[in-house]
């Protein structure tokens, strides 16, 4: 049986980690007494008995505490402070060939996050086939449900829900300033030259995402500049992965009376994609759970790859 410390159970990501591990007969989840949650040299000597310890931190906390353990200590790490770290896997298996021996093999993976995988699973394939050059100036829009705000915006939309309904009735835009803290990983994992500009929302709703670029056929190569070969390229990248589906080009079956609905992968580890558009213009779509393939499916999986067990293992 293999020990796991979760540094951060009680937040968001951490909680739903937990509760998919704790079903599992192959994981002992190691803890530390409330008493002693902030105590350094105890959570030293846990992480020390550890097969690896999945931090769900904020940043600086995630930083502090991977700098008090010991050099034998295998991480997954959930915040965003490790992404563009070189000394990191980046812990998104279907990234590229490869990806998944090199997170089995590595001592510390970062897990993607959720804006930056619906991003890259987009984009990256298309760079790496010379579809779309490395220079383009690309732009991105999403919505999210709240959760992805953690527990402080949970419980602003909760309270706000009961109190002032009316305020919460419509997409919120944010990061208005064009610096969201995913745009590093989007630019370096998707292979690209020039940051995209990236404009995300937050929903009238708890838990799902979407992710939707769109691009100009003149952008493409000139050799591949219809919704076909984009099919095709990220038909082919994705066709053996378990848990990334590719849509065939204006798939009507994919809309609810003209509409995506963000939360379809809910409570699972999947994600869609879908391609529409007509001869000149096309928009590519990512939908995924921000709280499963986004966050806590993700860290799963990448644990049992890094103990070698079954990739989708309590997913």
């Amino acid at each position: 049986m293999y020990k796991v410390f979760i540094d951060g159970h009680i937040g968001t990501t951490g909680l739903l980690i937990q509760s998919r591990l704790e079903q599992r007969n192959d994981i002992e989840l190691l803890t530390v007494p409330e008493v002693d949650r902030k105590n350094s040299e105890i959570k030293r000597e846990i992480m020390s008995a550890t097969d690896a310890v999945i931090l769900c931190l904020p940043d600086d906390a995630a930083r502090e505490s991977f700098k008090n353990a010991a050099d034998n200590t295998r991480f997954i790490d959930a915040s965003s402070a490790h992404r563009v770290d070189p000394r990191w896997v980046y812990g998104l298996p279907e990234l590229q060939h490869g990806q998944r021996k090199a997170i089995t093999n590595a001592k510390y993976v970062s897990n993607p996050g959720c804006w930056a995988t619906g991003f890259v699973t987009l984009i990256a394939p298309l760079i790496n086939e010379g579809i779309l050059p490395k220079e383009s100036r690309l732009t991105s829009n999403g919505v999210s449900g709240y959760s992805g705000g953690g527990k402080a915006l949970i419980n602003r939309y909760e309270t706000r829900r009961i109190s002032h309904p009316e305020e919460l009735w419509y997409s919120r835009p944010y990061s208005l300033g064009l610096t969201h803290k995913h745009i590093p990983e989007m630019v370096l994992y998707s292979d690209l030259n020039i940051e995209p500009i990236f404009q995300p929302s937050v929903g009238h709703y708890y838990q799902g995402m979407l992710v939707s670029i769109p691009l100009f056929s003149e952008q493409l190569n000139k050799q591949t500049r219809s919704m076909d070969d984009i099919y095709s390229c990220l038909n082919q990248r994705y066709a053996a992965e378990s848990c990334i589906t590719v849509h065939h080009p204006n798939d009507e079956t994919a809309l609810d009376k003209g509409f995506i609905n963000p939360q379809k992968n809910n409570k699972t580890n999947n994600l869609d994609i879908y391609i529409f558009g007509r001869k000149d213009q096309m928009l590519l779509i990512s939908v995924l759970d921000n709280l499963g393939k986004g966050a806590s499916g993700a860290a799963v999986q990448n644990l049992n790859l890094m103990l070698g067990l079954p990739e989708l293992s309590g997913l």
